[in-house]
Order: structure tokens, then sequence, then C-alpha cells
């Protein structure tokens, strides 16, 4: 392997409330918005149409994994 480093990611998060983010993704002519929803909400008790609900981080770990 070389030490010599191919890729280095360029991602700006911007945190708007509470568990409301933007990210900034290289690729994506868009913000990619985060938020949290269903029983991810409820157990950080997060109250029902407080936030818009997007996608969490967790839900594009997983995906991305699977991938």
């Amino acid at each position: 392997m070389s030490d010599e480093v191919v890729y280095r990611s360029n991602v700006r998060i911007e945190r708007i409330r509470g568990a409301l983010r933007k990210a900034y993704i290289p690729a994506e002519p868009e913000p990619i918005w985060f938020s949290v929803h269903s029983e991810i909400a409820e157990h950080y008790g997060v109250e029902p149409g407080s936030l818009p609900v997007h996608a969490t981080t967790l839900d594009y770990v997983v995906s991305a994994a699977a991938g």
C-alpha cells in the first residue's frame, strides 16, 4: 500500500436547530438534510412536529454499509 492520500472527503455540516442539520457533500448539487423521525425522535424526546422529518445520519450509514 502507498502512503499517498488519493482522496480526502470535503464534507461540511451546518447545524440548523437541534437534530436538524444540512450536509454539503461532494457531487451533490444541493445540500442533504438530516433530522430525526419516528422511534428515533421519540427516543431523543423530540416533540412531534417540532422539526421537519428527514432521514437520520444512522439511516445514511446503514444504507451505505449495506450497499
